[in-house]
């Protein structure tokens, strides 16, 4: 008897995709959390303009999975994800800052940082955090993964990827279409007018409230 397949087996698209959503709504609440602790306040710390989503974190989930599928050793898995996870930090705050003119973060008072962009403490917590992932909630969440009915479980799948995809799209060209305003750049098509009339800088600036310009 031929054994029936599991939904998003293995090291797949689909659990790709579904660990990289659980990572970023992962960052969503412990960002949250950690803003309330720090100073007393509930701001909400989101990336994309609908939905708790910190994709960040849902890249990082999917770093530490790639390097999880190659290799078994917790110290391995440490050291490289310490290094690519302080890479991942950089670039994301290096790219956002180029195409959006914004920063989440600035670990500038921080001996060991590099361009305020990420350091050598916040680089051993993505090390941290991938043997934390490794250990217990990979496993977990892989577990849960293939448990969902394959009936169910594609056409979800789709619908959410859908769904990013749009999110993905409205947030990228509203917050460039912010950049331009704060340059003082006219709409120069509908499109443009689309994003001043919808997406205003009222509304990015109170679901980004980390945001800053240099």
């Amino acid at each position: 008897m031929v054994k029936k397949k599991k939904f998003a087996e293995g090291y797949s698209f689909y659990k790709y995709f579904l660990i990289f959503i659980i990572g970023s709504i992962f960052g969503f609440v412990y960002e949250t959390i950690l803003e309330f602790i720090q100073t007393g306040n509930i701001s909400f710390k989101q990336e994309l303009i609908y939905g708790p989503f910190l994709p960040v974190y849902g890249l990082g989930a999917i770093l530490f999975m790639f390097v999880i599928s190659k290799t078994k050793s917790y110290f391995k898995t440490f050291f490289i994800c310490t290094i690519l996870g302080g890479i991942l930090e950089y670039f994301y705050s290096f790219f956002q800052e180029m195409f959006f003119g914004t920063i989440s973060w600035d670990y500038s008072n921080q001996i060991t940082n590099i361009d305020g962009r990420t350091s050598l403490f916040y680089a051993a917590f993505w090390g941290v955090l991938a043997v934390i992932f490794k250990a217990y909630l990979y496993p977990f969440f892989s577990n849960l993964i293939e448990k969902i009915p394959k009936k169910i479980g594609t056409p979800i799948i789709w619908a959410i990827i859908i769904f990013m995809a749009f999110n993905i799209n409205i947030t990228i060209f509203s917050s460039l279409r912010q950049n331009a305003r704060s340059k003082n750049i006219a709409p120069q098509n509908s499109i443009d007018l689309f994003y001043d009339t919808y997406y205003p800088d009222e509304l990015l600036n109170k679901i980004y409230v980390d945001r800053k310009r240099r």
